[in-house]
């Protein structure tokens, strides 16, 4: 597909797509631009995974392209009905996330923990208050999301000596399924959501959620805002029916400075960065490339999103696997 053309959503910061030069035609558009130029892509890369350009666009006028790759883990942001039913293909960035996600929830968990928050605003005023923290080893850890990531986080929290539980869509060995979390979260020490977007779990930590938590229960999310209800989730934090939470990922963003999210005691904030370490960016530009290599060749797509699920299957027949340490790109 020497005279294809690959549309690029998004222009800050830039993408570098060397290995494409002389073999595509290259084009890179914004939110304003983006109407005007879909129709002449043969593919597409959304760049911007903030935009949601996609979704806006998609029942337009004119041709489609034949494959879309998000370079995100979740594709809720693009997969509006009339793509979802299209013939495009849609992949996402499974396999670069994982790692970098579950150290940032450990890292989360241990701070809770030991209360670093408390040891750092002690220090600030000068204080020196003694105070017993808690031992890891030996709690309970609820893991929400059976895919890549929550089985990253569920093992990093284990080589802490955290007894943790997977919870996926559906049961299989080493995933309890959905049905059966209700019945894990009164054990819980700590409660991680780490699951798609989708109709199925949005709102799925709510009052009720947070009511079944012990309240010595923390909860973290690194999935995606919409999973928790906001309001629910403060209100419990404010009647102290949970000890504390962290939330790297909101119902909008970004936070606005006059949002009380900021303000609500016992939540830790970040601004959904806890898949993004030094170099992800050149990482997602690699991973795009290596699937236009094969997408050039007629060859098999890896991360194919199911699009009625809204994620990549925990096991696609044949697909090649994005997370083989044998390839070159991690």
């Amino acid at each position: 597909m020497s005279d294809s053309t690959v549309l690029v959503l998004g222009t800050e910061p830039p993408v570098r797509l060397d290995r494409l030069e002389g073999r595509a035609s290259v084009v890179v558009c914004d939110d304003a631009s983006f109407p005007d130029l879909l129709p002449t892509a043969d593919a597409l890369l959304v760049w911007d995974f903030g935009s949601r350009a996609v979704r806006d666009a998609w029942p337009g006028a004119g041709p489609r392209p034949g494959w879309v790759h998000t370079a995100s883990a979740g594709v809720d942001h693009l997969l509006s009905p009339a793509l979802a039913a299209s013939p495009t293909l849609v992949t996402n960035a499974r396999g670069l996330y994982e790692q970098p996600i579950a150290e940032y929830v450990a890292g989360l968990v241990i701070a809770m923990a030991k209360d670093f928050p408390g040891s750092w605003e002690l220090q600030r005023q000068r204080r020196w208050r003694h105070r017993d923290t808690m031992r890891l080893a030996g709690t309970r850890a609820v893991v929400v999301g059976g895919g890549p990531i929550g089985q990253a986080v569920a093992r990093t929290l284990a080589a802490l000596g955290i007894v943790t539980e997977l919870v996926g869509r559906t049961a299989r060995p080493g995933v309890r399924g959905a049905d059966e979390l209700a019945g894990l979260l009164p054990e819980a020490d700590w409660v991680v959501c780490a699951a798609p977007l989708t109709a199925a779990t949005r709102g799925m930590f709510d009052r009720e959620a947070f009511a079944r938590m012990k309240p010595a229960a923390r909860f973290v999310n690194v999935g995606r805002g919409p999973l928790v209800v906001e309001d629910d989730l403060v209100e419990a934090l404010v009647k102290r029916r949970i000890a504390g939470a962290a939330l790297d990922v909101f119902e909008s963003e970004p936070l606005g400075a006059e949002s009380r999210m900021w303000d609500v005691p016992g939540l830790f904030v970040s601004p959904h960065m806890s898949g993004d370490t030094a170099g992800w960016r050149d990482d997602l530009a690699e991973q795009f490339q290596d699937n236009f290599d094969r997408w050039a060749a007629g060859e098999p797509l890896f991360n194919v999103v199911d699009k009625q699920l809204g994620y990549v299957p925990a096991a696609a027949p044949g697909a090649p696997d994005p997370t083989d340490p044998s390839r070159r790109t991690v």
